[in-house]
């Protein structure tokens, strides 16, 4: 496969900067091209070839994209599957070649000395300084200040490892190939390497024959850490710590790590059936077994390195006994203390794995010093405190350099990470904690049919149950097969925080939360199995985390906050967290409820009136941002993402969901993990400690607008969605929806209920199939019609729009990302999908309220922003736009002659496994699909 040079690039300038990366893919083009045909035949490298440059004319508007489509028309599965395998992979290329694109730019501007670029942690620290805040403020602003990305199971992230992992040899061997010391002989071989790795790539499988399974989820986010996020996570907390208190010497800023990691993989079980305690066990101990692995690899390399005498330098009492602890009197050793002591720390921290691991402490790299008889370490406070002993012994002579070093590095290790690795969140709907509740206060004789009392009976019955310690159940009890299973659940959660400490399980989110009992529900749970004592703040229990999801929710949220707070006994166990209450907001089903602008001004005005709520009561508020890798489903950049937040709505803490593609995007490579983390840490610094609002006197009448507009939005959106007979037939016929649950695609069941209903669908399919189907619906539809109706040709309430979206981060982030998706969006594709739909006159009607709506919006867009195009502020889109869009086309038509086939009763295999193919390629290359 080869890129054209097609003289169609968006500018001259744009072509002339981005030639390395047009060098880079027609390189990485050029050897899967050559791969494909010497292991796939000529005749299936000239079949894409010829699918390639007709793609690009149909771009180019040179043929009738029918005729690229007539092209796959008929064809054989075998000679399909080869097709869809080569783009997928010249998809995946591309990534890597974009992505090395953006790290040489980076390095480009540092070297020219140019100024730092907004979302560095570099331009973040000169606006401080600007500035010249107050460390009070400062000191107050940050106190338990927190950052966590969450990583999450998504279906389309089912990539093999041995795919992760040439991938990452292919990026190390770009990088190489780049560096301009190389001669012809070096450059030469570097790339006869390249071409072993495209080979190995071709003959390895890209999905698994199987269903993916949560413990193949797990394994796919712990490759994480190894691949980047042990390099960088410690090293970016020390940097942030280390520039912050010079700015601020006496705050005694960031006492613990503000960037941490959290994880949904193995503890959310809302609409999951697979998720038992069997997989908690699982998630919490294959997270401390990587963790422990890391620290005990560390702590032997640091062993190797801290090689000094007794005879040589003089070291504190306090190493002296750290090393006479050790046991260790190996003759080798006997003059060097620092080893000794590494080596008994090592054995104690193998004790501790064998006391929480059991059998899988194989998997550590410090088997060997297991029955050394030293006791485990009981905790990362202990192990830290040994560190420490090695830290100020090296200080004390003169060796700060090598303290500064590995060592302080381990210390910022074990520091983020814990014994843990990552907290695991757990996740339930309200609806399973009622029939648990019910169940149990049946059983115990506290009342006979709990789910018939009101809201009011509830809430009083569930707080007395607070104020006792007596369980509701006792040894041996027999319970419906549903809340046997939660409270093995909930019993799995509290054995792993017993063992690896309260952050193994730092959160209990509850979905769909409406009410004060639903919060208290969960807590009564909490405490049935020890993860919650009342009258005991010490204990670390979990926070109780309501999720708002829907439109409605979200306007309520804050009035079940104070209501929740009002009661005495809820009002202790967040004083128990210090005051703690941390509120999760759910951007996907928002979406799915009511539209891209009303959900997203919903989202804003719950953080709003949270934030007034907080003030109110005198709470600390931090927000769980549930973000999907998509615009429909929150994604999008997340520094602008989070810069537009209202007010007071981050205060020096973010959690925020990573999934899907986002997460190999983001996460994969070191350079790439450190950039986005940075990102993430910058944004949320600014927003605590800045203006970035910008509305000043004006924030009422915007909000009053913007509160005109989502309305607008959501009755455009309901009538489609909602309103719309058949509509529910048509998203079913005219997208793969119904393929994602019938291909073994994720572990999850596609909806939470055996039903039809848009509402029970989970949004990730329903997202993805609209990204699959080219439409990209749920991150635009209703927009256009709100903005158009509220202008009405009147000059003035435009150009309101537009000193809007250039003063307002909030509303330029919209309609930033709303471009965004529909410049990925093309409704001549999405017009072969709706062909799908066998009522003609369905067809037609709902194709056509999409097709005016995109052309609706896209107009409005213009008008307001003065753009002419969609990715005119989105240089990076604009470029994967040009370069490798046409490359999805075949993909797309390829979907749909299969997606025929197998619903005209063609379920072979073959069948089967390319859909699954087309689904997972279209994915890699869209990027944020899901």
């Amino acid at each position: 496969m080869t890129t054209p040079h097609s003289s169609g690039d968006p500018s001259a300038q744009a072509r002339a900067a981005t030639e390395p990366l047009r060098d880079d893919i027609r390189l990485l083009g050029g050897m899967l091209g050559q791969t494909v045909r010497e292991q796939a035949g000529d005749d299936v490298f000239e079949l894409v070839e010829r699918a390639r440059v007709e793609s690009f004319r149909v771009r180019r508007s040179e043929v009738d994209r029918a005729e690229l489509a007539a092209m796959f028309a008929g064809i054989p599965v075998d000679r399909a599957i080869p097709v869809i395998r080569a783009f997928s992979h010249f998809a995946l290329l591309a990534n890597l070649a974009e992505d090395l694109h953006r790290e040489r730019r980076r390095a480009i501007h540092v070297r020219a000395g140019e100024p730092p670029q907004d979302s560095s942690l570099a331009a973040t620290y000169a606006k401080f300084d600007a500035a010249q805040l107050d460390p009070e403020v400062v000191a107050q602003a940050l106190e338990g200040a927190q950052v966590v990305p969450v990583i999450t199971a998504h279906p389309t992230e089912t990539r093999r490892r041995t795919v992760f992992e040439t991938q990452t040899r292919i990026t190390e061997l770009m990088r190489l190939r780049a560096r301009t010391d190389l001669d012809a002989t070096e450059t030469g071989e570097v790339e006869a390497a390249l071409r072993r790795q495209i080979l190995t790539l071709w003959q390895t499988a890209l999905i698994r024959l199987s269903r993916l399974r949560i413990q193949d989820e797990i394994e796919v986010g712990l490759r994480y850490y190894d691949a980047a996020l042990f390099e960088v996570v410690p090293r970016i907390n020390a940097s942030l710590r280390r520039e912050l208190r010079r700015r601020w010497p006496d705050a005694d800023l960031l006492p613990e790590p503000m960037l941490r990691t959290g994880s949904w993989i193995g503890g959310d079980r809302d609409g999951n059936p697979y998720v038992t305690a069997d997989v908690v066990r699982r998630a919490t101990r294959r997270a401390a077994a990587t963790a422990l692995d890391r620290h005990l690899h560390d702590l032997h390399a640091l062993e190797q390195e801290l090689a000094m005498s007794a005879r040589l330098v003089t070291v504190s009492p306090d190493l002296d006994a750290l090393a006479d602890a050790s046991g260790d009197e190996a003759p080798s050793r006997i003059d060097e203390p620092y080893r000794r002591a590494l080596r008994g720390m090592r054995a104690r921290l193998t004790e501790t794995a064998i006391a929480v691991l059991g059998a899988d402490l194989a998997r550590t790299s410090s088997a060997a010093l297991a029955d050394s008889g030293l006791a485990p370490y009981p905790g990362p406070a202990e192990l830290l405190a040994d560190l420490a002993v090695l830290d100020s012994s090296l200080r004390g002579h003169g060796d700060a350099v090598l303290a500064d070093a590995r060592l302080a590095t381990i210390r910022e290790s074990v520091e983020a990470f814990g014994f843990h690795l990552a907290g695991l969140d757990l996740r339930q709907n309200s609806e399973v904690h009622e029939e648990v509740i019910a169940e149990l206060f049946a059983w115990a004789g506290v009342h006979p049919d709990y789910a018939a009392l009101a809201e009011p009976e509830r809430v009083a019955l569930l707080a007395a149950e607070l104020r006792t310690r007596r369980p509701l159940t006792r040894p041996g009890a027999v319970f419906g097969e549903r809340t046997t299973a939660e409270l093995a659940i909930l019993t799995a959660a509290a054995d792993a925080a017993a063992d690896l400490g309260p952050d193994a399980i730092p959160n209990y989110v509850i979905s769909m939360c409406t009410s004060v009992s639903d919060l208290l529900e969960a807590a009564v749970l909490l405490k049935e199995v020890g993860l919650l004592m009342p009258g005991e703040p010490d204990r670390g229990a979990p926070n109780v985390v309501p999720l708002f999801e829907t439109i409605e929710d979200l306007r309520g949220g804050a009035a079940t906050l104070r209501a929740a707070l009002a009661v005495p006994e809820y009002r202790d166990l967040v004083d128990a967290r210090g005051g703690l209450q941390e509120v999760m907001l759910g951007y996907s089903d928002s979406n799915k409820d009511g539209g891209y602008l009303a959900a997203n001004w919903a989202l804003y005005r719950a953080e709003l009136d949270l934030v007034d709520a907080a003030r109110e009561t005198g709470i600390r508020l931090r927000f769980f941002h549930g973000r999907g890798g998509t615009v429909g489903r929150g994604g999008g950049p997340s520094y602008e993402a989070i810069l537009a937040q209202p007010p007071g709505a981050v205060a020096g803490s973010l959690r925020i969901t990573e999934q899907g593609e986002v997460i190999a995007a983001k996460y994969a490579q070191p350079a790439i993990a450190h950039r986005n983390l940075e990102t993430l840490l910058a944004a949320t610094l600014e927003t605590t400690l800045l203006d970035v609002e910008g509305l000043g006197a004006d924030a009422d009448a915007a909000y009053t607008l913007l509160d005109d507009l989502s309305e607008r939005a959501r009755v455009a959106y309901a009538e489609l969605v909602h309103d719309t007979p058949g509509f529910v037939e048509y998203f079913t016929t005219s997208t793969p929806v119904a393929e994602i649950g019938a291909l073994n695609i994720g572990s999850r069941p596609a909806s939470r209920k055996p039903t039809r209903s848009i509402a029970d669908l989970r949004a990730i399919p329903w997202v993805l199939s609209w990204s699959q189907s080219r439409v990209m619906l749920p991150g635009w539809y209703g927009t256009g019609a709100a903005l158009e109706s509220w202008v009405a040709g009147d000059a003035d309430r435009l150009a309101r729009l537009t000193d809007l979206y250039r003063r307002w981060p909030f509303f330029r982030t919209v309609l930033s990302n709303m471009a965004m998706v529909m410049a990925k969006s093309d409704l001549g594709l999405a017009a072969r999908y709706a062909d799908l739909v066998p009522d003609v006159a369905l067809r037609e009607r709902v194709f056509g309220m999409i097709s005016a709506e995109h052309a609706r919006t896209v107009a409005m867009y213009r008008a307001i922003t003065g753009n002419d195009s969609l990715v005119a502020d989105n240089p990076a889109l604009e470029r994967s736009v040009y370069n490798r869009f046409p490359y999805l086309e075949p993909l797309n038509h390829l979907q749909v002659e299969l997606l025929r086939r197998y619903r005209a009763g063609d379920d072979s295999v073959p069948v089967r496994r390319g859909i699954q193919l087309t689904m997972n390629g279209l994915a890699t290359a869209l990027r944020n699909s899901g």
